[in-house]
């Protein structure tokens, strides 16, 4: 058993902290405030060949996997970027190339995969919908089949990066939820041209006001008797739900890599008050009621680090990775929140001054526990799935 990083991952580690060590905290923070996709740091990402580390080698990128990518998530949000780091490795290398790569047709593959790994087009992924929330098998967006195309009619809540995308990985029932069976059949997962569709006033959106995360906007979508390809369905028609398994996946990994990542920055950020804030004459560090807290979130950054790796070197090789990448996705935010929420604490009052980046990194780490899917859906499917216990529903 061997724990020590591949040397591949190890040269993502180094490449993106080099990046990134041009890039201070108040950078970040200025990104946050001014509502801004990080433009410096993704073109130096794409100059690189950053964001190509999934794409095979035949396409122009440089053939690694999602344990690379994790990495460099993780690596992205320690330097200081926190939360905002996720949307640049989940959208479009995730979401993006790590799919096409594993389900896309020969066709697909060439169209995008080189434009892909340079940045020169980016993607979204449209799955959640108003009223299905996170029974992800009740979406109602429903595409029928009209000669050579497909067209879609519905709606998708909590899209985020769709003004930045080319491509949207979009998911509907090609036979409505009621009627499926089993209740996985029937999803069909489309890519589609969003800046013809939108120009066809077929899909529209709207932004939400957020209350963090706001380098990326999300956005309300909808879609009026859009017209998509047959060509455009990736993997097979009705059998979706084998695509969205090896996309939900990653999603989770990646966002347990950027909650790890964020947690780290929680922690420097604390650690460094807790050593030079002086009251009663030492500094307030030496306190235990400080310093235990802050240990406790160390090991358990840790530890969920150790499952984090473990369930992206699983996918990696095709095995069975769904409780590993729950289990990460949850000790992965639990920890970033307990990072974030003792920073608040050793910094008392002064964490309520916008000087300081703790209440950036409050609000990012509070979503991890809701989104992409809550605590207790993580909980439950570790209940059922892997101790075997009755489901509810």
């Amino acid at each position: 058993m061997d724990f020590t990083l591949p040397e591949s991952a190890r040269g993502v580690q180094e490449g993106i902290a080099a990046i990134c060590s041009r890039y201070d905290m108040d950078y970040w923070q200025r990104c946050e405030a001014e509502k801004r996709w990080p433009e410096e740091v993704w073109a130096e990402l794409a100059k690189g060949g950053w964001l190509g580390l999934a794409v095979p080698e035949e396409y122009g990128g440089a053939g690694q996997g999602l344990l690379e990518l994790a990495v460099a998530t993780e690596t992205l949000s320690a330097s200081g970027s926190a939360g905002g780091s996720a949307f640049t490795y989940v959208l479009t290398p995730g979401f993006g190339a790590l799919t096409v790569t594993r389900h896309g047709s020969a066709q697909q593959k060439q169209a995008l995969l080189p434009k892909l790994a340079t940045g020169g087009i980016e993607t979204c992924f449209a799955l959640t919908e108003p009223d299905a929330g996170s029974n992800s098998l009740a979406i109602s967006t429903f595409a029928r089949r009209d000669g050579g195309e497909y067209v879609v009619n519905g709606q998708k809540i909590w899209i985020t990066g769709v003004q930045r995308a080319t491509w949207m990985l979009l998911v509907t029932r090609t036979v409505p939820a009621a009627e499926a069976r089993p209740r996985t059949h029937g999803l069909t997962v489309f890519l589609v041209n969003v800046p013809e569709a939108v120009a066809a006033g077929r899909l529209s959106y709207r932004p939400i006001p957020k209350m963090g995360a706001n380098t990326t906007p999300s956005n309300m979508v909808f879609f009026d008797d859009l017209r998509v390809p047959a060509e455009n369905v990736l993997g097979e028609v009705d059998q979706g739900a084998v695509v969205l398994w090896d996309i939900l996946n990653p999603e989770r990994i990646l966002l347990a890599a950027s909650a790890l990542g964020g947690a780290e920055v929680a922690l420097r950020v604390a650690v460094s008050y807790a050593r030079e804030r002086e009251v009663f004459g030492r500094p307030i560090g030496a306190n235990q009621a400080i310093a235990f807290p802050l240990a406790q979130v160390k090991a358990k950054i840790e530890l969920a680090r150790l499952m984090l790796y473990k369930a992206a070197w699983l996918f990696d090789r095709h095995l069975p990775c769904g409780a590993e990448a729950n289990i990460a996705k949850l000790t992965a935010s639990q920890a970033a929140w307990e990072a974030a929420d003792r920073a608040f604490q050793t910094h008392g009052g002064m964490a309520y001054s916008l000087e300081y980046p703790v209440a950036r990194l409050l609000a990012d780490a509070r979503i991890g526990k809701v989104a992409p899917v809550t605590e207790e859906l993580l909980l439950n499917h570790i209940a059922t799935q892997v101790l075997g216990l009755p489901r509810s529903f």
